[in-house]
């Protein structure tokens, strides 16, 4: 099951060793009380999370730019919840959820002990669609980038995962070529489709319980990694 020849290991970071959803509800919850917004957090999250996960793949696609994505996510859900609030707020909150997200830091259980684990014999490195003024933040205060050769973001190389030119920008600045290299990461279409369609081996980190062909290489712990690797 060992997958040989490997000598860089391409991650995700966000839903793949960065826990997302729990760091995203504690911004809500924070920027929610310093803004006097009085809502039900329970419920507002149950709205957000799968608009956020259908603006971004409008954002992959380069059907809407990184404004519309954070106003509209949020502006969607105010209105579904029929939530009275200013536009100005919208935008305000939009700003405010960017700056304190990655003062939260919580990682998937496993993340330290893989990246310990995995840095002895592999090159590691960071592929992600993520905001460039937000993915260095939580790189630095989860404690975790000094584990990381490289980072591309997909505003340096302006396409983001699945395009092809992400991930050969990516093994150019790490030296790496496609024979030696193996991408890690959640999102089927964006990570693993977009990987393998480049001719990158994959594994996806299948913590959401997605129905997967038998021929994906998949975990649903950050330590099963080391099965493969």
């Amino acid at each position: 099951m060992k997958i040989n020849n490997i000598s860089h290991i391409f991650f995700d970071l966000d839903h793949t060793l960065w826990d997302f959803d729990k760091n995203s509800a504690l911004t809500f919850e924070k920027i929610f009380e310093l803004n006097n917004i009085d809502i039900n957090l329970d419920e507002f999250l149950e709205m957000y999370v799968p608009i956020n996960l259908k603006y971004w793949k409008l954002y992959r696609e380069e059907r809407i730019d990184k404004g519309a994505l954070r106003y509209g996510r949020l502006n969607d859900v105010f209105r579904i919840l029929s939530f009275e609030i200013k536009t100005s707020m919208i935008y305000k909150l939009s700003e405010d959820y960017i700056s304190y997200l990655s003062t939260f830091n919580h990682l998937f259980d496993g993340a330290i002990e893989i990246l310990e684990y995995l840095q002895v014999n592999y090159k590691l490195h960071i592929i992600t669609n993520g905001f460039k003024e937000v993915q260095q933040g939580k790189l630095n205060n989860a404690n975790i980038g000094y584990y990381f050769d490289t980072v591309t973001n997909s505003e340096m190389v302006g396409v983001k995962k699945p395009n092809p030119k992400i991930f050969k920008h990516a093994l150019n600045i790490a030296k790496a070529s496609q024979e030696n290299s193996i991408m890690v990461g959640d999102n089927y279409e964006a990570d693993i489709l977009g990987a393998i369609n480049f001719g990158l081996d994959a594994i996806c980190f299948n913590y959401h319980n997605e129905v997967l062909g038998n021929e994906v290489k998949q975990v649903n712990n950050l330590l099963e990694l080391k099965l493969y690797l």
